[in-house]
């Protein structure tokens, strides 16, 4: 069984919006001013290499598919070939190498993907993704990388639930110039 895995560029304030700077935020590329180290590099680098495929939102696949592609490396050699599926009522003919777009209920379609091979299958950004999966309980990790910044507006990390979600910490440590990365599994 596979396991839905949420990573996330996160402010102190719960923002997730466009930590890499290729939105149109105002504050764009906020993460890139608060150094993670290099353990927490590491951190990244290994969450790639153990990732089985992508869960991602179509906004955030159109911007992956968009970069990823012309990159070079470890990183980008793992994105650019694992399995990629992208939730759109839009998208029909994706470019990006391996991707497999989910039309169609989505609490149903994230299950087809758990109950298939183990691995991790992780979604990165997607807010509306990942608002989706933690109403319907479909998110088995959290992992959070926090930057220790207000910024005061942008889209969120969590929406509107219809009940409470209960998490239980399973790992925590601080990296770089304090970063914290806190891992939690739904505490079921």
């Amino acid at each position: 069984m596979g396991r839905i895995v949420v990573t996330e560029f996160v402010s102190l304030d719960g923002v997730i919006e466009d930590p890499g700077g290729a939105e149109d935020y105002r504050y764009g590329g906020w993460t890139f001013e608060i150094e993670r180290g290099d353990e927490g590099n590491k951190f990244k680098l290994d969450e790639t290499m153990e990732s089985d495929a992508l869960l991602l939102g179509r906004r955030t696949y159109e911007g992956f598919a968009d970069s990823w592609p012309k990159r070079e490396g470890e990183f980008a050699d793992k994105f650019n070939n694992m399995p990629k599926y992208v939730v759109s009522s839009t998208l029909k003919d994706p470019d990006w190498s391996n991707t497999t777009v989910l039309d169609g209920d989505l609490a149903e379609e994230v299950s087809k993907l758990r109950d298939g091979p183990d691995g991790d299958i992780v979604v990165h950004g997607s807010a509306q993704l990942v608002q989706e999966l933690v109403e319907n309980d479909l998110v088995d990790e959290l992992r959070l990388m926090v930057f220790p910044v207000v910024l005061g507006s942008g889209k969120r990390l969590f929406g509107e639930t219809s009940d409470k979600k209960s998490l239980k910490l399973t790992d925590s440590k601080t990296v770089g110039d304090g970063v914290a990365i806190l891992i939690y599994e739904p505490a079921r």
